[in-house]
């Protein structure tokens, strides 16, 4: 099973990196028309994110995402408030995990790796698509739609779908459980009867907030992001 249990240590990290992430907004209005902006991306990308491991893992031959409601794009299967709310204050966060049962699989080690490749490959793709619907509205409207008011704000809302996204695509790639980058390698490297594996499952929050805490995954996350993001201007969106 998939599974995910929040460490109550982590919860006090969150706190503390969502007080500070608070303060760097000068008022409360902005912090609510910052947070208005970026909620579709928030829940699109978590939603389809968590919908891919589920209809990934069914098409497989489990049926356990099925039976729990899982392969469904609606946010209400998906949304994990404290996730939500990591992920809208503090820049990371996660859905509910999809729960699988790899007993089900033909191909237990390879239909494992695709079910963790599921959710960035869906985040890439969204970006992609909303990319599109981005360049399909400069070329039926205009540029000049993006100087008013709602143009603006349609236009931001967005491209905080294609950022998000692409956030959450290379965030998940980090290799350290529970993101599915670990997942990924450990299906890849065929290490999850050693050692080395156990070590880092077990302690994957302390690594993660270790990772978090000294901006490493600000390291990882800004070229990743930018590097797709460039490619989505300049080749998709003009």
């Amino acid at each position: 099973m998939r599974r995910r249990i929040i460490d109550p240590v982590f919860l006090i990290f969150l706190a503390l990196m969502l007080f500070t992430s608070l303060r760097a907004y000068s008022s409360p209005m902005e912090w609510l028309m910052h947070t208005i902006l970026i909620i579709p991306g928030v829940v699109v990308g978590i939603s389809f994110h968590e919908f891919a491991h589920g209809w990934v893992a069914y098409k497989l031959g489990d049926p356990t995402p099925k039976y729990q409601g899982r392969v469904t794009v609606n946010p209400a299967a998906h949304i994990d408030p404290i996730g939500l709310v990591a992920l809208l204050f503090a820049g990371f966060g996660w859905g509910v995990p999809v729960e699988i049962n790899p007993n089900n699989f033909k191909k237990r080690r390879r239909d494992e790796l695709l079910v963790s490749l599921a959710g960035v490959v869906m985040n890439l793709i969204m970006a992609v698509v909303f990319g599109f619907i981005m360049k399909l509205i400069v070329m039926i409207a205009g540029q000049g739609f993006l100087l008013g008011g709602l143009g603006e704000a349609i236009w931001e809302i967005l491209l905080y779908v294609v950022q998000i996204n692409l956030v959450l695509m290379i965030f998940n790639l980090i290799p350290v459980p529970p993101l599915d980058g670990f997942s990924i390698v450990t299906e890849l490297f065929n290490i999850k009867h050693t050692q080395l594996y156990y070590t880092i499952y077990n302690n994957g929050f302390f690594i993660l907030m270790f990772l978090i805490l000294f901006n490493i995954t600000g390291m990882i996350l800004t070229p990743g992001v930018n590097f797709f993001m460039n490619l989505i201007w300049n080749y998709i969106i003009f």
